[in-house]
């Protein structure tokens, strides 16, 4: 993909790559780029750092911010846990230092190390070329925070107090936020995404456990109400201005609400989950960016989150074991073989209709894998799919070439 064509997010992952040196946010604030950005605070007493960054990149991390240290590191505060947060953190500890998560850090982090079996294909499916790592990531380390915040925690440290703040859900249940209320500056971590002013992955093409959104609502109220006049993410620059960032808090707010309210006003109506990520779409002024999560992604997510897995219009068979892939062989048989269902799909593909064509597709290609012509036609319709996406959002953006990559792995060996 040209750098003209990649996602926003993708260039953010990506920041750390050429950088040299911190980045200077204020006169005692350092910034290094990483999967996920970590800070360094200087204080009259030694440093804080809120987060570490990812365990591939510690040796870097700890070279570009060694410039900037000026005494002893005090503090470490982990936003979430996840292994681009805290990754780093071996490299950085040093005796003395109080390393300080949220509330059921450890059982989150145990959770997902449990699922790296599962999560790491994924992971790697949707990651692998935008990271561009050229090999198995490094196992995570094993963190125990020295304290954990279930509410609000307050130090002071060489003259700067801070505030730590437990915010749910950004994209952990954990999630913390950091809060300086003399400097008036907020570390939101992941709390508002990985990119500012966008609608919140609930829950990702990767897995994990959904983020509910009611959670999320009440954490930006918090956020909100603090006044902040620079807010520090986990991602890009900051954000400049108490006006602006009240005003984007409130479209992030009234956005997220929108789409719960569109949801259940929806359900009430009997309409089905397809026919509202379908029919779904923001007012003008409460538009806000798709860079990771979708809008019509948060429909589907909200809809589970208040329904649950039982979804009434799949009928009976929800309820038991046995697939519907199970009758793709009956379903090949009665069309007449891979060979009609390729054509039939050709035709929708032809008419811009490439997701009916994907629905056939995968009958015919769960029976016969390597059938060339329907691994032909999948091709062209994934690749209508990418184009029309404008390869704005990286999740949807990395899974489709992910796809597409495999249908001509596939085709090349036919």
């Amino acid at each position: 993909m040209s750098d003209d064509n990649k996602p926003a997010l993708a260039g953010l992952v990506r920041a750390g790559d050429a950088q040299t040196e911190a980045i200077a946010i204020t006169n005692f604030i350092w910034q290094v780029n990483d999967i996920s950005n970590l800070y360094l605070v200087n204080t009259a007493d030694g440093d804080v750092l809120v987060n570490s960054g990812f365990m591939d990149n510690a040796a870097r991390n700890v070279s570009l911010m060694a410039p900037r240290r000026t005494g002893p590191l005090r503090h470490i505060v982990l936003t979430q846990s996840h292994a681009d947060h805290f990754g780093g953190v071996p490299e950085f500890q040093e005796a003395g230092t109080i390393v300080i998560g949220g509330p059921g850090f450890d059982e989150a982090w145990a959770d997902m190390k449990r699922l790296q079996p599962f999560f790491g294909p994924r992971s790697g499916k949707l990651w692998g070329s935008t990271l561009k790592r050229g090999g198995t990531p490094k196992p995570a380390p094993d963190i125990t925070p020295d304290l954990f915040v279930d509410r609000v925690h307050s130090f002071t440290q060489g003259g700067r107090r801070f505030e730590v703040i437990h915010a749910p859900e950004g994209e952990t249940v954990d999630n913390l936020m950091v809060w300086m209320p003399q400097e008036k500056i907020a570390f939101t971590g992941n709390l508002v995404g990985p990119v500012w002013l966008s609608m919140p992955f609930f829950c990702t093409l990767r897995g994990d456990k959904p983020r509910l959104v009611w959670n999320t609502l009440k954490s930006l109220e918090k956020l909100k109400a603090l006044n902040a006049e620079i807010v520090i993410t986990g991602h890009g620059q900051p954000i400049l201005g108490k006006d602006r960032i009240h005003a984007d808090i409130d479209r992030m707010i009234g956005a997220i609400t929108y789409v719960r309210d569109f949801t259940l006003d929806g359900m009430n109506a009997g309409k089905t989950v397809h026919e509202l990520m379908r029919d779904v779409e923001l007012p003008d002024h409460l538009q806000i960016g798709e860079f990771h999560g979708k809008v019509s992604w948060a429909v589907k997510t909200i809809w589970d989150e208040y329904a649950g897995w039982f979804h009434y219009e799949d009928g009976t068979t929800e309820l038991f074991h046995v697939p519907r892939l199970s009758v793709n062989k009956d379903l090949v048989e009665l069309a007449g073989g891979a060979d009609a269902l390729a054509v039939r799909a050709g035709v929708h593909e032809a008419a811009g209709r490439p997701l009916e064509a994907l629905h056939l597709l995968d009958i015919a290609l769960g029976v016969a894998p390597a059938h060339r012509a329907a691994l032909t036609v999948k091709k062209a319709a994934l690749n209508a799919l990418l184009t029309a996406s404008g390869s704005k959002n990286l999740s949807e953006t990395m899974w489709l070439r992910s796809e597409i990559a495999q249908t001509e792995a596939a085709l090349a060996a036919t």
